[in-house]
């Protein structure tokens, strides 16, 4: 389009960090006790801190930023056990009886959030809406009606489609009745505030650099401190704890990208979500008191590909050809893990570290699982039996297709690695204009500048400190991102997605 410029804003910004106003908390400045430390305050930690305090345990939580600032402050929020094409694939998978479990755990999420809006009268936009899948290709039809089967088969109500009520030509679609979508941001702050009153405490600004295992384990944060607690609960989206390599080989991270769009045509309502490639998302948002768009989609690994911006160009024709554009107030990218066979890693860290709990994993539909995590682990920690903790614990193996997609994602990291170190850059950071980033050459070696708007050039070294593979400029976010497992840098090199846990070093350190 023409006017890219005119429309898409200059930086970064979720609707949901900038409508909300956030409570700030304190950082952790002593050696504390406490029954459960959670580490990481996105919607699965404030959840599990909420459901553990209800029970009546001291609960204690640390963020290494402030809370709600991840993937939580940056999703499309749709509650749904939709979960683009899955329950075909798990049928075949894992079994009638898992695949039903899986479907019943996430709708069971959603009621746990429907129910909890309701009874404690939260102000976040709760609204009940129909899910769908749909195609635009002759052939992906095929797909939507073996999932249609498979929702036959597992009972869930459900409807087959030839037409959108949006401007879509599609081939066919299939709904999921009764999901819903809501502001996450004014749902967790709520539970903040609860946690908070039932005596559970919250720092930020608080990074975790490591944790000591034990009968009674420790955090010890990285300014010096410790936390003594009879559980750890690992909720900073990768799980940064990983000593024995068991995760970062087995989650892919993916980014995607949203807008949140004024529309020209009245928007029907209903949640969309295409089976395509690339993908494409639509939800209705109240803005400022009208009625607008999040047009989200546009997935690939993080790291890798185009220009970032390339991706919100894409995204702004799509809504300009599907709805029509007055104007585009918020753009934002979030990302995502996903797990070899697709479903959530929830539980025991290791198979014989019971003390140690985590959950990642949850491949985009992070608003049911991380309500899932949080009950899944409560019951944990409280001894009580929770009937789907098998079908989502991390030992778990499935050899098909997990070996295939192992072997594949290792390869590419391997590819990744081997890339950046032989790449020579020929850029020097004299040359790079107020607002541009890259990878450049300072005495010789590879290294990392963004000249900020002011003229003020940051400089990292590239070198990703989790494992050593070489961090790409990342235009659209001006971020330094890896893509050998997706840990993101800020341009003076601090850690904004793990699995890293320490920032990028100076080149000339």
């Amino acid at each position: 389009m023409a006017n890219n410029e005119q429309k898409l804003p200059n930086s970064p910004e979720s609707f949901w960090r900038d409508s909300t106003n956030l409570p700030s908390f304190p950082e952790l400045k002593e050696d504390v006790k406490t029954d459960v430390a959670i580490i990481g305050g996105g919607m699965t930690g404030l959840t599990t801190a909420y459901m553990l305090t209800q029970k009546g345990y001291s609960v204690l939580l640390i963020d290494a930023d402030s809370i709600l600032n991840g993937t939580t402050g940056h999703t499309t929020a749709k509650i749904t056990a939709q979960h683009d094409l899955i329950y075909d694939e798990l049928i075949n998978h894992i079994g009638m009886p898992n695949a039903r479990i899986y479907y019943e755990a996430n709708l069971q999420a959603l009621s746990f959030i429907k129910n909890l809006v309701l009874e404690q009268n939260i102000p976040c936009d709760f609204e009940e809406q129909d899910a769908c899948i749909y195609t635009t290709e002759e052939k992906s039809v095929q797909k939507i009606k073996k999932e249609y089967e498979a929702y036959q088969k597992l009972g869930i109500d459900r409807e087959f489609i030839k037409d959108l009520p949006v401007a879509i030509d599609i081939k066919a679609g299939l709904v999921m009745k009764n999901q819903a979508q809501f502001h996450p941001l004014h749902y967790l702050k709520h539970l903040a505030e609860t946690v908070q009153k039932a005596g559970g405490q919250i720092f930020e600004n608080t990074a975790a650099k490591e944790i000591e295992e034990g009968d009674r384990p420790k955090v010890l944060t990285r300014s010096g401190y410790k936390i003594f607690s009879d559980y750890v609960v690992c909720c900073t989206h990768f799980p940064f704890h990983d000593k024995k390599g068991f995760y970062f080989a087995r989650l892919e991270p993916s980014r995607s990208y949203v807008l949140a769009v004024k529309p020209k045509t009245p928007y029907p309502g209903g949640m969309y979500l295409s089976i395509d490639q690339p993908s494409r998302s639509l939800r209705s948002v109240m803005i400022d008191g009208e009625n607008m768009v999040l047009v989200g989609g546009e997935s690939h690994k993080t790291g890798q590909g185009k220009d970032t911006m390339e991706h919100y160009q894409a995204l702004e024709s799509f809504a300009e050809g599907v709805l029509g554009i007055e104007e585009i107030p918020y753009r934002w990218s979030t990302q995502d893990l996903i797990s070899l066979d697709k479903i959530p890693y929830i539980g025991p860290i290791y198979p014989k570290e019971k003390r140690i709990l985590v959950a990642t994993g949850f491949k985009k539909w992070g608003m049911t699982s991380s309500t899932l995590a949080a009950q899944i682990m409560t019951d944990h920690i409280t001894n009580e039996n929770n009937p789907y903790q098998e079908v989502f614990k991390p030992s778990r193996f499935h050899p098909d297709p997990s070996i295939k997609k192992a072997i594949s994602y290792n390869t590419d990291v391997a590819k990744h690695f081997a890339e950046g170190k032989l790449e020579q850059p020929i850029r020097k950071p004299d040359e790079l204009v107020k607002g541009e980033g890259a990878v450049v050459t300072v005495s010789g070696k590879r290294a990392g500048a963004y000249r900020d708007e002011n003229g003020k050039l940051h400089m990292v070294d590239t070198t990703c400190t989790h494992m050593g593979c070489e961090v790409e400029w990342n235009d659209g976010e001006r971020t330094w991102d890896c893509p050998c497992h997706g840990s993101r840098f800020s341009i003076d090199g601090e850690v904004i997605e793990g699995p890293a846990v320490m920032p990028l070093k100076n080149p000339e350190s």
